[in-house]
Parts: structure tokens; C-alpha cells; sequence
């Protein structure tokens, strides 16, 4: 797990990014919560590396340190992600329920929304 931590800071600064400024990226309140994750303070659930994927424009794979060109790896990560997250938010088997049934427009209004909930 080491590396995925180095792996987020690296890319972070690759992108010329602050600790301030992911954190913001991220909806955490201020850079202590970066700074704790890039020096390993913090494990990070399955989500929150997905969620740090999209912020710093890269896949889970790159950041715990796999190879990018395998997409087998990304559907690994992404489905032990859900997974987890069906198994500790048992709100989110209803959402994925309803999603399953809208239509794409349906899904695009949606993340929308969720995502100004979010600030994002």
C-alpha cells in the first residue's frame, strides 16, 4: 500500500497540484488529510482510491502502482470497489437498482446532481 500513497503524491505534484488543491478536488476541508494519506497515515477504502484516480485524471491501477495498459486490472479494482460498497452502504444496491432501469440520460442528470451535492 506504501507505494499507492507515494504514487498519489507523485502524481499530485506531477499535475502541479497543492496539498490545498487536491484536498479541495477531493471535499476534504484542508491539506492535513492529503498530507496524512501521502505519508501513509491513512488506509484508504477501495472508493477513496477511485476517488483519487478521478481527481488526479489517472486509474486505480497507476496509483497502487500497476500497469495502466491493463484494463482487466481497472474492472478489478472498480468491481472490489462496488462490492465494498454495496457491503458497507447498503443504500447504494437501491440506487444501482433504479440506475439499472433509467435511462442514460436518466444516469448523466443524475451524477450531475450528485456531483453539485458533493461540490465536485
Amino acid at each position: 500500500m506504501e507505494k499507492l500513497y507515494e504514487n498519489i503524491k507523485a502524481r499530485r505534484i506531477e499535475l502541479g497540484l497543492t496539498q490545498d488543491e487536491l484536498a479541495r478536488k477531493m471535499g476534504y476541508a484542508d491539506k492535513s488529510m492529503i498530507a496524512k494519506i501521502e505519508s501513509g497515515k491513512v488506509d484508504l477504502a477501495q472508493s477513496k482510491i477511485l476517488a483519487f484516480a478521478k481527481a488526479l485524471g489517472t486509474t486505480p491501477s497507476m496509483l497502487m502502482g500497476g500497469d495502466d495498459d491493463d484494463p482487466a486490472e481497472d474492472t478489478d479494482a472498480l468491481m472490489a470497489a462496488l462490492e465494498r460498497a454495496f457491503n458497507e452502504r447498503p443504500e447504494m444496491r437501491t440506487l444501482f437498482s433504479i440506475a439499472e432501469k433509467a435511462t442514460a440520460d436518466d444516469v448523466e442528470k443524475t451524477i450531475k446532481i450528485l456531483e453539485m451535492m458533493k461540490g465536485e
